[in-house]
């Protein structure tokens, strides 16, 4: 059961992106540094703070902490120009602003602001500081609720504080979790919000409407995209480790074949590779993008293809298979040649919150996984709600309750609302879990064949497929509308205040005279 726990703290956690740790200088070029090296940004912004109530439903609590925002108006048009809100999700809001290239490149043509809010109790955000994590009476507003009204009052603030914003229509955008707040985002402030791309957004995700055991089929489906041999090699790998550590021999063969930083020593052991490669394949999966890039680690374009050309025989003996696994799991952790050794306990480097995400899917964030080692390439792994509610317990002192975001966000019964974009790449593991037909005429849902994890919300490449290019010009086509159609109701709405007092004045200046 530890390796269900610790997929299930983890399987949001490494999805995104490599951690981005900011060293910047507001208005010059931003320099970002991982453990590959520096990385340099030319998006320019400015980074803010605004006082925040740590309880925003309650009364008795009248704390308050900083929460981070990143703003820029280099491109804003302030008689007309819309404001871009990205929805931070779990990590530092750097990350996100640096690895949403979509927002930067289509800003200039729309004469938009760009706002980045940071999700409280992630990066800089911390409503208790270093005591944030200390115990659930300070965690206890760490909830999407809380979140999304904190980005309602960060939205209220900036309309009110900067000259010519308060009219500015609002697109919010969002990828994965951030994705699921952009759309809840629209749907409970329509007011606030006149437009979501959700991107990649596994709304969905969640007991009673999306299986356990979909994310691990997509996963599948995508490596079958390297050869049949593929997904049956990786299949066949797990019992070829189970036997391997079964002896001391083969504790040796794994631990030198695998270059393991810290050696197994007895054969429970090997469930902690079993656990750092279920994560692999999953992040392989998310991050396979058309180009070379270095998020989750430095890849290749097209990463799983890469992978699965060392895995062409499913029938190899078990010390030749995890040879050749070891060939291909080098694709994801040492592309680059420069590791010395895999570290197991580490899937990827990060700023994204291991620890942030573990509490929340033990809280709200409920999303099942599962595998049958059949329709999947894994090995066999039941989803056992009392065991993982037990663990949340014994982590976290709460229990979860998986029927909450359902029932509080609507489900796919949120045709009431409008002005939703749910994209989708087909061979995104979380797009089982996301809205794949369009509910309403405003409720969109875009496929991207063959796209990764929010594709969509990259900077434009020079190797983007062609579903891609397609699926961002639909996009712009649709946000366009929307604010089209938010500054005709604003306009609309002012001209009749206008005509209203005119009415009015002129009614009590014929009355004077009468």
């Amino acid at each position: 059961m530890e390796g269900v726990w610790r997929r299930m703290l983890l399987f949001k956690i490494n999805l995104l992106f490599v951690v981005l740790i900011s060293n910047n200088v507001c208005g010059e070029p931003y320099k970002f540094s991982n453990k590959h090296g520096p990385i340099t940004s030319n998006y320019n912004y400015s980074v803010k703070y605004i006082t925040m109530k740590v309880d925003h439903f309650g009364f008795a609590v009248d704390d308050t902490f900083q929460l981070r925002y990143l703003i820029s108006t280099d491109n804003w048009n302030s008689n007309k120009g819309p404001i871009f809100f990205y929805a931070g999700n779990e990590g530092d809001i750097t990350l996100f602003c640096e690895n949403t290239g979509f927002m930067w490149d289509i800003a200039p043509q729309f004469g938009a602001m760009i706002v980045f809010g940071e999700h409280r109790y992630y990066g800089k955000s911390m409503p208790y500081g270093d005591q944030s994590y200390k115990d659930p009476k300070h965690l206890d507003a760490f909830t999407a609720e809380q979140a999304l009204a904190d980005y309602a009052v960060l939205l209220d603030y900036i309309k009110s504080s900067i000259p010519g914003a308060s009219n500015s229509p609002v697109i919010a955008f969002g990828g994965s979790y951030g994705g699921m707040l952009a759309a809840w985002f629209r749907l409970k402030y329509s007011h606030v919000v006149d437009g979501a791309l959700a991107a990649s957004a596994p709304v969905l995700q969640f007991p009673g409407y999306t299986g356990c055991d979909v994310f691990n089929q997509i996963v599948t489906k995508a490596f079958r995209t390297g050869g049949e041999a593929c997904p049956k090699s990786i299949r066949r790998s797990w019992d070829a480790i189970t036997n391997l550590a079964s002896s001391s021999e083969g504790l040796s063969f794994l631990s030198n074949t695998m270059r393991l930083c810290k050696p197994l020593k007895v054969a429970g052991e090997a469930d902690d590779l079993k656990g750092w490669l279920n994560e692999v394949y999953g992040n392989l999966a998310m991050a396979n993008y058309p180009y070379p890039a270095s998020f989750l680690a430095p890849m290749p374009g097209y990463p799983v293809k890469v992978l699965c050309s060392h895995l062409t025989d499913a029938t190899l003996p078990d010390k030749q298979l995890i040879t050749a696994l070891f060939n291909a799991v080098s694709v994801y952790f040492n592309y680059t040649g420069d590791v010395k050794c895999l570290n197991v306990s580490q899937a990827t480097t990060g700023a994204l919150s291991d620890e942030g995400w573990g509490y929340q899917a033990c809280t709200e964030m409920v999303m099942p996984l599962c595998a049958d080692g059949i329709d999947d390439m894994f090995e066999p792994t039941k989803w056992d709600y009392q065991q993982f509610s037990d663990d949340c317990y014994k982590k976290w002192s709460v229990r979860p309750r998986p029927g909450w975001i359902p029932l509080y966000y609507g489900g796919v019964n949120i045709t009431s609302s409008s002005n939703i974009i749910f994209s989708n790449g087909d061979l995104d593991p979380w797009s089982g879990g996301g809205i794949l037909k369009s509910l309403s005429d405003s409720l969109i849902a875009i496929i991207i064949k063959g796209g990764a994890h929010h594709l969509d919300l990259r900077a434009k490449n020079k190797d983007d497929p062609s579903s891609v290019v397609e699926a961002r010009e639909q996009e712009v086509k649709i946000i366009g509308q929307w604010i089209a159609e938010a500054q005709a109701r604003k306009l609309g709405s002012r001209d009749a205040a206008i005509r209203t007092w005119t009415e009015k004045r002129m009614a009590s200046v014929k009355h004077v005279r009468l």
